[in-house]
Parts: structure tokens; sequence; C-alpha cells
């Protein structure tokens, strides 16, 4: 089966999934930059598009995926949904979870696969945590505690993320959906919602840090931390249950070699028994990611990582924002 694809934003991440289609073939590229949809479509024959909307009238184009700023991501993803495509959206999906109603409801109303592209579940190193919890390697889950961030550079304050118009908020926006995706993931859903959003270093009228405690109805915490103030690149996640603890560091790249190590606690507690698996290899989340969707589309079944898992996290993200004093979603 050669699925036949359309990608909407041919920037890093539209290239990211350019190269990781696996079974799927190219056939339209659309972007606002005709140069950058024209260097995507080149070894592939697409054809390009300077309006999204040309592409999605292509009766051949069978899957979208929209890899624009966010301020365009639910707009794009409910025309493709009533053109009758499968669609594939970048995270968060929306600016905020209103943006995000009218496209959940449409995906129903069309019968049509809508997945959204939360790829570190797909990371190795939370693919064999995965594994470890449904294999009740941890016992009863207590906490997650985890941190995200990176350093910006020169001239990110300028850049479209720190346009709450085109971004709908900050790192809290950016890097914080992630986060809560891989905590919901193991933790379920969350009930209790508190948190800090802030601007300390950037001058932008966005947040640079975003601080969530987030509880389950079973009193199960995510202790949360996104930061573009990093200075150096971090990923870390700590996983605790009751009879052992995961921690996931690093993401490849600039956030080092992607790790995950197992303390299995011991009858007599103390030093626990340790196992690491390291990934130094490169990042195939997208590829593992994509191809999950093509067999959700074969199987008629509905995507794991969803419109749902989108509009959780942007329910957590909105609420912080509104308690911090936060006008800036649209």
């Amino acid at each position: 089966m050669s699925l036949k694809i359309g990608i909407v934003g041919c920037g890093l991440i539209g290239q990211k999934r350019a190269k990781a289609l696996g079974i799927g073939r190219l056939v339209a590229c659309a972007d606002i930059n005709v140069n950058r949809a024209k260097m995507l479509a080149e070894n592939s024959g697409a054809k390009v598009f300077t309006n999204w909307k040309g592409l999605l009238a292509l009766p051949e184009v069978e899957i979208v995926i929209i890899a624009t700023l966010h301020d365009s991501l639910a707009e794009i993803t409910l025309a493709a949904i009533e053109a009758g495509k499968q669609v594939l959206v970048e995270k968060p999906a929306a600016r905020n979870p209103a943006e995000l109603e009218p496209v959940i409801a449409a995906a129903k109303k069309h019968s049509v696969k809508v997945r959204v592209g939360f790829n570190h579940r797909y990371h190795r190193a939370f693919r064999k945590a995965r594994e470890l919890f449904e294999a009740d390697k941890l016992g009863d889950l207590m906490f997650i505690r985890a941190r995200y961030g990176h350093g910006g550079r020169v001239g990110y304050d300028k850049e479209w993320r720190a346009e709450p118009d085109l971004s709908g908020g900050g790192e809290l926006i950016d890097q914080g959906p992630h986060l809560i995706d891989l905590s919901r993931w193991f933790l379920g859903e969350f009930t209790d919602i508190e948190g800090f959003a802030h601007t300390y270093y950037w001058d932008m009228p966005v947040d640079d840090n975003g601080f969530m405690l987030l509880k389950t109805a079973r009193r199960q915490v995510a202790f949360l931390h996104a930061s573009c103030t990093e200075w150096k690149n971090l990923f870390s996640m700590e996983i605790y249950g009751r009879n052992a603890k995961l921690e996931i560091s690093g993401l490849g790249g600039s956030y080092g070699i992607e790790r995950l190590t197992y303390y299995k606690m011991l009858p007599e507690m103390g030093p626990p028994e340790t196992t690491t698996w390291e990934y130094p290899m490169g990042d195939d989340s997208w590829a593992v990611e994509l191809a999950e969707f093509y067999d959700d589309i074969r199987l008629n079944r509905i995507p794991s990582a969803g419109l749902n898992d989108a509009y959780e996290a942007l329910k957590v993200i909105d609420r912080v924002y509104k308690v911090s004093g936060y006008d800036h979603c649209p």
C-alpha cells in the first residue's frame, strides 16, 4: 500500500516529515515561501503550491501533514477534514482549546483519522519505558518529575514564537505540550491544574518559563517545567512507581544521548538494581509515528495520539496562562 501525501508547511518540521514518509509518497507541497516548497518537492516530482487550498483540492492526496505556524494549524486541519483527507497535524494542533473544538466535531462527522504529532512518544527510550510500564515493572505510579528546555538563540525574542497571534503563547505552548502529553500517557487524566508562566529573560510578550503541578483523581502528580532559559538543551523525565523508577534523559543531538535507566527497588530497599539502555543512533520517532498512522488508516482504528490528547494539553496550558495573567491567547 502506497499512500499519497501532501505536506503543508515546508520548514524544518515539514522537512523532517518528508524524510520519514516510509511507504508514503510525497505528491504535493504547499508553503507561502515557494522556494521552500520547491526544495521539498525537488526529488519527488511533487506539485508545488503557495496556497494550501490548492493542495487540498487535489483528489490524489490521501493524507495531509500540517506543519505550519500555530495560528493556522486548526484552520487547515478543519479544511482538510472537510475535504475528506486523513490528517497528521503537528502539536499543539491549535492555539487554545476553543480553536480545536470545531475540528474535533468535524472529525467525528466526517469519520476521518486525525493524528496529532506527539512524536516524543515514539523515541526509543519512551517506547522501552512504555513496554516496562505495560509489563507492570513499576507498580502503581506515584508521580512524574520532568524538565524540558533550551536556551534560545540571538534574536529569539523577535521570531514568530514571540508573537502571540502566531504562536498562542511562549515556551509553555512550545515544548510544554510534549511534557503534558507524555505525563497523561502514563498517569491518565488530570483533574487538578496548578501552574505559573512568566517571562524572566527574553524581551517578548510571551512566557519563557512555564511551571505545572498537575494531579489526577488518584492524587498522582506531574511536576513539569518547560523553559527557554535553560542555556544548555535539556530533557529529563522521571517516572516513579511503588516498585521502581524510570529515568529518561536526552533526545539525541544537542540534547545529548537518549538514555533510559530502570531502578528496581529491592525487598531490603537500599541501593536499587539498575539497568540502563542507551540509544546513540539517529532518531527514528518520526518514521515510527507515521508508520503507526498508516496502520491506523489501514486497520480503521482510532489514532493513539489524537485530537483529544491535544485538547487536554491545551486545556492545561490555557488554565496556566489565565491564572498567570497572560491575556495573549487569541
